[in-house]
């Protein structure tokens, strides 16, 4: 008996312990790589982690409309993960994380999936997307959903704003822009709502919130990831990437979610050449920049001449020779950027809102259930629900436009081969000139040349303004240059470690 109490007083001690350790973990800023640390020494489980975001959400959701719903399965989910690890059977470095999905990117649970629409609350869809189900399998723990801008601002509604979810807020400063229709996510991965988020991008939605939020945002090579069950604008130029309060998270989540998927084989099967074995970890190196080639593309650095931001960026332009890059200045992919933008934007507008209708009537035809069954079901629906649709603020002209194309015609395929030329006759020709392993520019500024070559780019937080508003530093290159930003992106990460949390109080 005695031996039994002394026992019994043995494990309420490693109780005490554990739960000590767990009381001593810090949540705030958590990392992937801390995150597993706290799995595996007892510091941490995934019901506390998913509890704290919870948390979290309830006490910010309120003032900055980043979250769209909260998974009811969330804490089953993270309770499970506690089993499957107490068995010993982790299944990677996301086993048990948090992760919220953009609000276009299907779940099969007890999640809607509506792209921030009343038309499409209660639609019930056929299976995860593609993306959704790699982060099951590599056993996240999927919390929520992000407020995206409606329709991934396909319809012309203000930034981070949706009938669902209200108007997403910039955390740093409440008044300014969120950016891009991925907004919630790069709200909630600053805010720290949730451990790692997913956005998509059709040109800019994850760059730039990655930017005015101080996060990191990986928009990868066409076709990398999935856009299986994904509300999508344009298989042109649509893809899907994290964004992540560090460089080390953003690369962990695309290793993830990257691969060939059937529901999407023309795009992953033509891109999985571009995976390289043993995935992109290991690209994750301090020395990084040493012997690079970066271009700087002076053009888009103009605008901010005289201000804070172009002294931090030049001081940054510093650190990278410091740190062994070769810089190579005063690079132009045109005599005239502005020009150069408003041909990609012309075009992109003929070719996108073709593609919108085909792509959203797709989606609809593939739902298990719907309120709505195509594009103009959907226009009819906000015409009878103007006040909760604020068709007087927004209107829905792209819509409309959407529903007038009938495919993709002759005037389409001129505007597709003209976006081609200009990708091909630009970056890639600027590029391979002068053998460069990157370019940089301020922010998302110039994200039209990589959406509309299918280039991937990587936002690394870089400063603030004099009002503090964040801004980022955009690695960009061309397909399959992933593993070159991510060292590029780490190392310039890694030496000058800008990120701060935002400090306001709800």
């Amino acid at each position: 008996m005695a031996w039994l109490r002394l026992q019994s007083a043995a494990a309420v001690l490693a109780l005490m312990v554990i739960a000590g350790a767990a009381h001593s973990f810090e949540f705030h800023e958590a990392t992937i790589d801390a995150i597993q640390l706290g799995f595996r020494n007892g510091s941490l489980t995934s019901t506390a982690l998913v509890q704290s975001y919870l948390d979290q959400i309830s006490r910010l959701n309120p003032l900055l409309r980043a979250v769209i719903e909260v998974n009811p399965d969330a804490l089953r989910q993270a309770a499970c993960a506690d089993a499957a690890r107490g068995r010993g059977q982790p299944t990677g470095v996301l086993h048990g994380v948090p992760v919220l999905l953009k609000d276009n990117i299907a779940t099969r649970d007890a999640l809607n999936t509506t792209a921030g629409s009343l038309a499409l609350l209660g639609s019930v869809v056929r299976r995860d997307a593609g993306v959704a189900a790699r982060l099951r399998r590599a056993g996240a723990v999927v919390l929520d959903k992000s407020n995206p801008s409606e329709w991934s601002e396909f319809r012309q509604v203000d930034n981070g704003w949706s009938a669902r979810g209200g108007q997403t807020r910039n955390p740093y400063v409440l008044s300014s822009d969120p950016c891009g229709s991925s907004a919630g996510s790069g709200v909630a991965a600053a805010a720290n709502m949730a451990a790692v988020t997913l956005g998509t991008d059709t040109d800019g939605s994850i760059l730039c919130p990655s930017s005015f939020n101080s996060v990191v945002g990986i928009r990868p090579t066409l076709g990398l990831t999935s856009r299986a069950g994904v509300v999508s604008i344009t298989p042109l130029q649509d893809t899907v990437g994290p964004i992540c309060r560090t460089v080390s998270d953003a690369v962990h989540v695309l290793d993830a979610v990257i691969g060939y998927d059937e529901h999407d084989a023309a795009a992953t099967g033509a891109a999985s050449k571009y995976i390289p074995p043993g995935g992109y970890a290991q690209f994750l190196r301090k020395d990084g920049l040493r012997g690079k080639r970066v271009g700087v593309l002076r053009g888009f650095f103009q605008s901010y001449a005289g201000t804070q931001r172009l002294r931090v960026y030049e001081q940054h332009l510093a650190t990278m020779r410091k740190h062994g890059a070769v810089v190579v200045d005063n690079l132009r992919v045109t005599a005239n950027p502005t020009a150069l933008l408003d041909d990609i934007s012309s075009n992109e507008g003929i070719a996108v809102v073709a593609e919108f209708k085909l792509s959203i009537n797709a989606y609809l035809a593939d739902l298990v259930y719907s309120p709505v069954h195509s594009l103009a079901d959907i226009i009819v629906f906000n015409n009878a629900h103007p006040i909760e649709e604020q068709m007087k603020d927004f209107g829905q002209d792209d819509l409309i436009a959407a529903q007038n194309t009938s495919g993709i015609g002759p005037v389409e395929r001129v505007a597709i081969r003209r976006l081609k030329k200009l990708s091909a006759n630009g970056l890639e020709k600027l590029m391979k000139e002068h053998q460069l392993d990157v370019i940089v520019t301020p922010g998302s500024d110039a994200s039209s040349l990589l959406a509309t070559g299918g280039h991937p780019g990587i936002i690394v937080p870089a400063g603030f303004n004099e009002q503090g508003v964040p801004f980022g530093i955009c690695f960009g290159g061309l397909q399959g240059y992933e593993p070159r930003l991510i060292e590029m992106a780490y190392a310039f990460e890694q030496a000058t470690k800008v990120r701060k949390p935002p400090m306001f109080k709800p």
